[in-house]
């Protein structure tokens, strides 16, 4: 499932507890993420999910971590 190897992933990034992460976690106030932060994110999501880099039109849409999970099925299944 998406949303746990993300939460899982979040968790050890950010130094938060995984039961802390919902949907509706952001990355900005929630998590306290930089442009730096979701530079690493997006590698470490080409890594794990086989996903491209996100392009900063990616990463601007993006908000929270439901946006994320949305985004990386759209990109899984096409």
């Amino acid at each position: 499932m998406i949303f746990k190897q993300l939460c899982e992933m979040l968790a050890e990034q950010f130094g938060v507890d995984v039961d802390t992460i919902t949907m509706d976690t952001t990355f900005e106030d929630d998590l306290r993420a930089d442009s730096l932060d979701l530079v690493d994110l997006s590698m470490a999501l080409e890594e794990v999910f086989g996903v491209d880099e996100l392009t900063e039109e990616d990463i601007s849409g993006i908000t929270t971590v439901g946006d994320l999970v949305h985004f990386l099925q759209g990109r899984l299944d096409s």
